[in-house]
C-alpha cells in the first residue's frame, strides 16, 4: 500500500502534514505526536523580525469552531533558524516554513534567509485577517497575488506554496493568479473572517473586534474551494479547513487536494495528526486502494 504524495517535486510519506499556527514548530507536540508519522510539518509564520501580535483576548469559542485574531505573533526568522530547524531535522519529516509579512519587502528577506537551509518548502501567507498592515490585501487582489508571488519565486531556492484567502468572491480567480506567477502549489484554505459579541458585557470577545474563524463549522465551505481551485489549476493543492478525522482528509483528497493538513484539532486533540494519518490508511485496506493517488480527486461527477 503506498500513500506517498509528491507536491512540486517533494516526495511525502504520506498526505498528512499540520497547518500553520497550529503546531508551533512541533516541539509543544513532540510529546504527544511522533513527528516520523506525519508526512510534514507546516510552522507557524515566521517574519523577518519579532512580532507581538494582536491585544487580548485574541481567542474565543464559537459553535462547532472557534476565533483568534492572534496578528501572527512570532520570535523572528532568527530564532526558526537557531532553534526550530535544528530540532525539527531530528525527525524524519519535510519541513515547511510558514512565511508571513507587513509588505513584500518584508517576505522577500525571510525568503532569501530561508533560501541556505534545509528546508523543504516555504508556505507564502498572504491571506491572514488578522493582520492590517497589507497582507490581507496581497490575498484578496488578484493582482496583488500575482505580484507578490512572481517577486518571490524570483528569489525562493524552494518550492513555493501560496496559502490563499476564502474571504473573497471568486477563488478560482485567485487560484489563477498564483499559478500564473509561478507558484509550485497551493494550500487554502485560511480562516473565515468572523466576529463575536459578549451580550453581557456588551462588547467585543476579541480586542480586535474581528478574528478566524476555524474548526468544524468551516469545512463544507472548505471542500468546495478545495475542489474549485483544484479544477481551476494545474499545480497541487493542498487542502484544509476543520479536518478532524480521517473522514474529513478523504473528503479534501477526493475534492482534489493532494495532501491535508490539520489545523484547530490540534488543540482539541493534540493526536489528531497521526489518527488522521492511520486512518487514511485503514480506510486504503478496507476498499482495497493499493494507492492513496487513487483517491486524489476521485470524488464521481
Amino acid at each position: 500500500m503506498n500513500t506517498k504524495v509528491k507536491i512540486a517535486g517533494v516526495e511525502f510519506k504520506n498526505p498528512v502534514m499540520t497547518a500553520s499556527g497550529t503546531f508551533g514548530s512541533g516541539m509543544e507536540y513532540s510529546d504527544f505526536v511522533d513527528l516520523n508519522r506525519l508526512g510534514g510539518v507546516v510552522t507557524k509564520g515566521v517574519a523577518n523580525v519579532p512580532w507581538q501580535g494582536n491585544p487580548v483576548p485574541r481567542v474565543a469559542e464559537t459553535y462547532g469552531g472557534m476565533l483568534n485574531a492572534i496578528g501572527l505573533q512570532n520570535p523572528g526568522i532568527d530564532v526558526l533558524i537557531e532553534r526550530d530547524l535544528p530540532f525539527l531535522a531530528q525527525f524524519d519529516t519535510r519541513v515547511i516554513v510558514n512565511v508571513c509579512g507587513k509588505s513584500v519587502e518584508d517576505y522577500l528577506e525571510v525568503v532569501e534567509r530561508l533560501g541556505d537551509t534545509e528546508v523543504d518548502m516555504l508556505e507564502i501567507n498572504v491571506s491572514c485577517p488578522n493582520v492590517k498592515e497589507g497582507a490581507i490585501a496581497f490575498g484578496q487582489k488578484a493582482d496583488c497575488l500575482y505580484d507578490i508571488t512572481s517577486r518571490i519565486k524570483k528569489k525562493a531556492k524552494q518550492p513555493v506554496i501560496m496559502k490563499l484567502s476564502p474571504n473573497v468572491t471568486d477563488i478560482t480567480e485567485m487560484a489563477k493568479a498564483a499559478e500564473a506567477a509561478g507558484a509550485d502549489a497551493l494550500s487554502l484554505i485560511n480562516t473565515l473572517t468572523g466576529m463575536k459579541i459578549d451580550i453581557h458585557r456588551r462588547t467585543f470577545a476579541l480586542a480586535n473586534k474581528t478574528g478566524g474563524l476555524s474548526g468544524p463549522a468551516i469545512k463544507p465551505v472548505a471542500v468546495r474551494m478545495v475542489y474549485q481551485a483544484a479544477h481551476a489549476v494545474k499545480i497541487p493543492v493542498i487542502g484544509m479547513g476543520g479536518i478532524g478525522s480521517a473522514e474529513d482528509a478523504i473528503e479534501f483528497l477526493l475534492a482534489g487536494a493532494s495532501a491535508v493538513a490539520v489545523g484547530a484539532m490540534n488543540f482539541v486533540n493534540p493526536y489528531a495528526t497521526v489518527e488522521v494519518a492511520e486512518g487514511i490508511e485503514t480506510y486504503m485496506r478496507k476498499y482495497g486502494i493499493e494507492d492513496v493517488a487513487e483517491l486524489i480527486g476521485g470524488v464521481k461527477e
